[in-house]
C-alpha cells in the first residue's frame, strides 16, 4: 500500500503513464523542430502527390515509390520552419533563406511611385532547396503594395530584377522609415504568393509570402543605412540581419 492510501501497483501505473506521456510530448517536440510545418500553399500540391501515389501503387510498385519521394520532396520545398528574429528596431533582417547574390545601387520598382533615386539593394537567390516562404524584413505597416507580370529570367541574373514577374511592397518601420521588399520569379517559378495588404501591420519576421519554386527576392534599404552582408553569404530569412539603419533614423 502506498502512504497516500492507493495501492502501490496503481501508483506505478500512474507513473509510468506520466514518464510515457512526458517522452511522447519530447518526441512530439523533437519532431515538429525535426520537419517544420507546410505553408497552407502547399497542401494542394501534397494532396495532389499522395493521391498520385496511391494510384501509381495500383499500376507499378516503383513508380508508387518515385510518386511518394516526389510528394515528400514538395511538403519539404514548402515548409515552414520557426525563426526568431532580433528585437533591435535599427536592424532590418533579410526577408528570405538563400544566397546573397548582389548588393548594388538600384532605383526601387518604378510601379511603387517613389522617387527616381537609387538606394543599396541586397539581393538574396533561391535555390530549389531553400526555403521558399518570405518574411517581413521590419516591423511596420504596408503602405503600398503592386504587382508586375513579366518574364521569367534566371533570378541570379541582375536583370532579372527589372525584366521578371515581380511584386513589391513599401513598408513603413515603426520609426517611420521606408523600406521596399521585392518577391522575382524565377527560371521555374511561376506563381507569387502575397498574403499581406496595404495598411495591414506586421512584426518582423512574419511570414507574408512565397514564390514556387526558384527565385529571388530584392531588399531596398532606407538612405545612409550599414550593410551587415556581402555576396555569396547565406541568409536566414526572419532571423539574419542584413543592415543597420543610420544613427540618425534610429533617433
Amino acid at each position: 500500500m502506498a502512504s497516500d492510501g492507493i495501492p502501490a501497483s496503481t501508483a506505478d501505473q500512474a507513473s509510468g503513464a506520466s514518464k510515457i506521456s512526458g517522452a511522447l510530448g519530447h518526441a512530439a517536440a523533437l519532431t515538429r523542430e525535426t520537419l517544420p510545418p507546410m505553408h497552407p500553399a502547399g497542401r494542394p500540391f501534397v494532396l495532389g502527390g499522395l493521391a498520385a501515389t496511391l494510384a501509381l501503387r495500383k499500376v507499378s510498385a516503383g513508380l508508387g515509390v518515385i510518386a511518394g519521394l516526389g510528394t515528400l520532396a514538395t511538403a519539404a520545398f514548402f515548409r515552414e520552419p520557426h525563426r526568431v528574429p532580433p528585437q533591435r528596431e535599427d536592424l532590418v533582417v533579410a526577408a528570405a533563406d538563400g544566397t546573397v547574390s548582389l548588393v548594388s545601387d538600384a532605383v526601387p520598382p518604378a510601379e511603387l511611385g517613389l522617387p527616381d533615386q537609387p538606394r543599396t539593394r541586397v539581393s538574396v537567390f533561391l535555390s530549389m532547396f531553400d526555403v521558399h516562404v518570405q518574411r517581413m524584413p521590419v516591423s511596420g505597416t504596408v503602405e503600398r503594395a503592386a504587382y508586375r507580370p513579366g518574364k521569367f529570367l534566371s533570378a541570379d541574373l541582375d536583370k532579372a530584377s527589372e525584366d521578371n514577374e515581380r511584386n513589391s511592397l513599401l513598408l513603413r518601420t515603426d520609426a517611420g522609415r521606408e523600406v521596399v521588399v521585392t518577391q522575382i520569379a524565377g527560371l521555374v517559378a511561376r506563381r507569387i504568393v502575397c498574403q499581406v495588404a496595404e495598411g495591414e501591420r506586421h512584426d518582423v519576421g512574419t511570414t507574408y509570402g512565397l514564390i514556387r519554386f526558384g527565385s529571388r527576392v530584392d531588399t531596398y534599404l532606407p538612405p545612409d543605412s550599414r550593410v551587415l552582408v556581402r555576396e555569396g553569404q547565406r541568409t536566414i530569412g526572419g532571423e539574419t540581419a542584413i543592415a543597420e539603419t543610420a544613427p540618425a533614423a534610429r533617433d
